[in-house]
């Protein structure tokens, strides 16, 4: 299909330029927001996202046994410095064996072995967090793929009732954030575990009681991570949310920046940018805030363990019953069992957050597509283009119809016109033709055939249609025209150029067809990116031609030559002229004159003048001097 049947990237309300950076960005306060939305379903968005990880099971089990064996070697440590201390006590004292002083060589050994765990437990971490990333890159490429895939079934009225920033914030801050921080989840969760165990147990081994001490705080620490994670997630859903809406003011003003410089709607636009980055500030804020509240709180509960063991310590080593070295083994444990819990808590933090942005994720990629397609499709090599609009009612709202009852039956290689005033239904005759929207009511057929009977993309396939609002994108004029007909040779590409009356411009501008179009295509004037597209469309050589005000935007000379070559292309195919200049439309074979969705009139335009009906009004109102 060639085009313009693609919207400009602006959705509904005034607009505001480029998407920000991503993910949980964004400090700052605000008193006096309301509540903030909690996420729909945690659970459910997390056996989601587990589903995306399943493929790469065998490689993340095999990344955790690295995590596992590398965080046990790193518990082994001070267990071997008490040792080591141990063996300077007692040869200090002079209590070794014969008293022979210090055994160096004791020391040596210790010392090695210290070395070969910390190379060892850096060997196993290195190779778990290189997997990690790689699963986590894979896990985000994909979900990318799923999303760009989904795009493409989505029904238009999704888009129409979205801002198009927010979407585009869910494929790239959200997908971003969950690719940034899912390895070091999981990753963290599990290493935070074996550690607490490795921990737990070496201090068990050392002292009970001791152990019992320390053990008195972990309670208090799981209360107040479960009490801070349970609070954050729904701030932390809100900053993905208001994340996404500073993003679509973002691309909106950005898309349509002449239009606020031509309105003066600067502040305007800034006022609304600066609501919706309020509500952002705010939410994150409160999100880093909240969370960041575990790490003194679980520092402080930490520091009163921490001081229990050493005072308990002290009196065991006083009264003989535990050993110098293995009382500074133990303390070592004491202070290192708050760590796997900070981490725990800041991984439930992110967690929460990769969550948030899951859900936003998943909540597109599920929802409703386009209607499904017919099991056994029609063939559509035989079809020669004879439409025929059997009691069509369509309403972009269900309780609000724009076309009611609408039947004509238009035979192959007829040209027909559709006119009327704005809002009558003209452009959504032909939408509804591509299947862009479904009927409520009705049938329409091509060549007999039901258009719901044949596949979208070999029905598209059949018809070009040419907007008014055009559609280019980076790339070299030459690229663009081909966009209509991707295997044609650049002679093909000129011909076509040629008939829209476009290669004569193309000539004159720096490197000719190979010039790039810049991304907003604001290089060249709107009269050339409409020759541009309607070569785009002569280059596809469809069997159905729709031209919606196709020469709105050139001049009268130009709109002469361009009638000629769509004179020349329409032959033999039937056409759809949606047309404001009535002037363009006297030879159709038939103008269909539509007004609140019905046609009101219809025949030849010498036959609609005689009547001295509403075509009558709206030609003579057009030409009166």
């Amino acid at each position: 299909m060639s085009q313009d049947n693609r919207g400009s990237s602006t959705s509904q309300r005034p607009a505001v330029g480029p998407s920000i950076g991503r993910g949980r960005r964004g400090p700052g306060g605000m008193p006096g927001m309301g509540p903030v939305e909690k996420a729909k379903d945690f659970k459910t968005t997390l056996r989601h996202l587990l589903r995306y990880l399943k493929p790469f099971t065998p490689a993340i089990i095999l990344s955790l046994s690295f995590a596992i064996v590398g965080t046990a070697l790193n518990v082994l440590p001070p267990w071997l410095m008490g040792e080591a201390a141990d063996v300077i006590f007692v040869g200090a004292t002079g209590r070794a064996a014969g008293g022979g002083g210090v055994d160096f060589g004791q020391i040596r050994t210790i010392i090695i072995a210290l070395a070969a765990i910390y190379v060892g437990s850096f060997v196993f971490s290195l190779l778990q967090g290189i997997m990690m990333a790689s699963i986590s890159q894979k896990v985000s490429y994909n979900l990318r793929k799923a999303f760009y895939a989904k795009i493409n079934k989505m029904p238009l009225k999704y888009f129409d009732t979205n801002p198009h920033g927010d979407v585009l914030s869910r494929m790239t801050n959200d997908i971003d954030l969950m690719g940034d921080s899912l390895g070091q989840s999981l990753a963290q969760m599990i290493t935070a575990a074996i550690s607490l165990i490795g921990v737990i147990t070496m201090m068990i081994i050392l002292s009970v009681p001791m152990t019992a001490v320390a053990l008195l705080v972990l309670p208090l620490s799981f209360v107040i991570v479960r009490f801070i994670v349970k609070r954050t997630q729904r701030y932390f859903k809100a900053q993905q949310k208001f994340l996404g809406a500073v993003n679509g003011q973002i691309e909106e003003v950005f898309a349509g920046h002449q239009v606020v410089k031509a309105f003066n709607s600067e502040r305007r636009s800034l006022v609304a940018f600066n609501q919706d980055n309020d509500k952002l500030y705010t939410a994150a804020w409160k999100a880093q805030f909240v969370s960041a509240l575990i790490f003194p709180l679980m520092f402080f509960v930490g520091n009163v363990g921490y001081i229990a063991v050493s005072i308990l310590g002290a009196y065991m080593a006083i009264i003989g019953a535990l050993a110098v070295g293995s009382i500074l083994s133990f303390v070592q444990y004491a202070r290192r069992i708050s760590d796997p819990i900070n981490m725990l808590a800041q991984v439930s933090n992110v967690l929460q957050s990769t969550v948030a942005a899951a859900e936003r994720v998943f909540e597109f990629i599920d929802e409703k597509e386009e209607s499904p397609e017919a099991e056994n499709p029609a063939d559509t090599g035989k079809v020669t283009g004879g439409v025929t609009f059997e009691n069509v009612n369509f309403g972009y709202k269900d309780d609000t119809p724009i076309i009611h009852n609408f039947s004509a039956d238009i035979a192959q290689g007829k040209r027909i016109a559709i006119v009327g005033p704005t809002g009558a239904g003209k452009t959504t005759i032909v939408k509804l033709l591509m299947r862009y929207y479904d009927l409520q009511d009705g049938r329409i057929l091509i060549d007999g055939t039901d258009i719901t009977e044949f596949k979208r993309d070999d029905l598209r396939a059949m018809m070009t249609m040419v907007l008014q609002d055009t559609w280019l994108f980076n790339g070299s004029i030459m690229e663009n025209i081909r966009y209509g007909r991707l295997g044609a040779t650049d002679d093909e590409v000129i011909a076509a150029a040629k008939a829209a009356s476009a290669h004569h411009f193309i000539q004159t501008l720096p490197n000719g067809y190979e010039m790039e179009i810049n991304e907003e295509a604001n290089n060249i004037s709107q009269g050339q990116k409409q020759l541009l597209t309607i070569a785009r469309a002569i280059l596809l050589d469809p069997k159905i031609l729709i031209l919606d005000e196709a020469t709105s935007s050139v001049d009268t000379r130009t709109e002469i030559l361009i009638q000629k070559a769509m004179d020349k292309l329409m032959e033999g195919r039937t056409s759809f002229i949606i047309a404001h200049r009535l002037s363009t439309i006297r030879h159709a074979d038939l103008i269909l004159v539509m007004n609140n969705g019905d046609i009101i009139e219809q025949g030849s335009h010498e036959e609609l003048l005689a009547k001295e009906g509403f075509y009558s009004e709206l030609y003579h109102a057009q030409f009166e001097s």
